[in-house]
């Protein structure tokens, strides 16, 4: 007697889960304070995960995400935003298995009352 094989079916990733998945991966970087609400036209406030700082766009299945944060003070801008890209894009990659195209990361303030540990 062989093994029941189970039928193929499909699997769908809502886009918040993808928002979520970036998001909670930028904010375990060193050096991140926070992220902030996406500037822009009203239009974009009702956009998903806008008031999280991240937009997520999926086209012919390969993620592709902008990231807008605010950075402790005394950081190297440079490595802790190439920090957050190889996050967000592992996570995502690993998580949900799906590829991954651009990571844009947008800085929009320096913390200075934060410390860096």
């Amino acid at each position: 007697m062989s093994p029941v094989q189970p039928q193929q079916g499909k699997t769908t990733i809502e886009p918040d889960v993808l928002v979520a998945i970036a998001r909670l991966a930028a904010l375990n970087v060193p050096g991140v304070n926070r992220l902030t609400t996406i500037p822009g036209t009203v239009d974009r406030l009702f956009q998903r995960g806008a008031t999280e700082g991240v937009h997520i766009t999926l086209e012919n299945n390969v993620v592709s995400a902008d990231l807008y944060v605010i950075l402790n003070r005394e950081v190297n801008v440079r490595d802790v935003s190439r920090s957050i890209q190889a996050q967000v894009a592992r996570a995502i990659s690993e998580m949900v298995g799906m590829e991954v195209g651009r990571i844009d990361i947008h800085v929009e303030d320096i913390d200075y009352a934060s410390t860096t540990a």
